[in-house]
C-alpha cells in the first residue's frame, strides 16, 4: 500500500507538475477564471512571488514522488490593512480527486496560516463548484457572499462565491 507525504513545493522539483494541474483546471473547469494555458516561465514568476511574500506552497506526493495536488495562499488585496488576510487555493490532480487529498492539503494550509499569524483565509470559489464548497464548509468556512456574473468562461456567466475562515491568530495584531 502506498502512502502520501506532505511536502514543501519548490520550483525545480514541482513546477512542471503544478503547471500541468493549473492548465488542466484552465482547460476543463471553472476552478480558474483563466482562458489560456500558463507557461513554464509563468511558474518561475509564481514561485518567486510566493517566496518573496513568505507564502507556503504545500503539496502531497506519493511514494513515487508524483505530485497529487497542492495548496497555497497569497495576498487578498494589495492594501496594508489586509496584511492578516490571505486568499488561498487548493488543486488536486484530475485523476486523484475524491480521495481526501483536498481536505488534507487544506488542513495543512490552515495550520501553516496559524503559524504565520494569518487571521482570515478567503476562498474565492466558482458558485457551481459544489465539491470545493462542501470541502470548505466541512473545514469550518462560512459563506461570506456571492458576486453574481463576475466571470465569463465557456460561453456563460460565472458567479463567484466567497468563503471565509477566521482564525484566532494573531494574538496581538498591530497597525502599520
Amino acid at each position: 500500500m502506498s502512502s502520501v507525504h506532505l511536502v514543501a513545493c519548490h520550483h525545480d522539483r514541482h513546477a512542471e507538475a503544478i503547471l500541468a494541474i493549473f492548465n488542466d483546471a484552465i482547460a476543463h473547469s471553472t476552478a480558474l477564471y483563466d482562458y489560456r494555458p500558463r507557461t513554464a516561465q509563468s511558474m518561475a514568476t509564481w514561485f518567486e512571488a510566493k517566496r518573496a511574500g513568505g507564502f507556503p506552497v504545500l503539496g502531497l506526493e506519493n511514494d513515487a514522488g508524483e505530485l497529487l495536488g497542492f495548496a497555497s495562499y497569497g495576498p487578498f488585496r494589495a492594501f496594508p490593512a489586509f496584511k492578516y488576510t490571505v486568499e488561498h487555493s487548493v488543486y488536486v490532480r484530475q485523476d486523484q480527486r475524491g480521495r481526501g487529498w483536498g481536505r488534507d492539503l487544506m488542513q495543512a494550509l490552515i495550520a501553516e496560516a496559524r503559524r504565520h499569524e494569518v487571521h482570515a483565509l478567503i476562498g474565492a470559489i466558482d458558485a457551481d463548484n459544489t465539491g470545493s464548497i462542501a470541502l470548505h464548509r466541512r473545514l469550518g468556512f462560512q459563506h461570506a457572499g456571492t458576486l453574481p456574473q463576475v466571470g465569463f468562461k465557456f460561453g456563460r456567466w460565472l458567479d463567484l462565491a466567497l468563503y471565509q475562515l477566521l482564525l484566532e491568530t494573531p494574538a496581538q495584531p498591530v497597525d502599520g
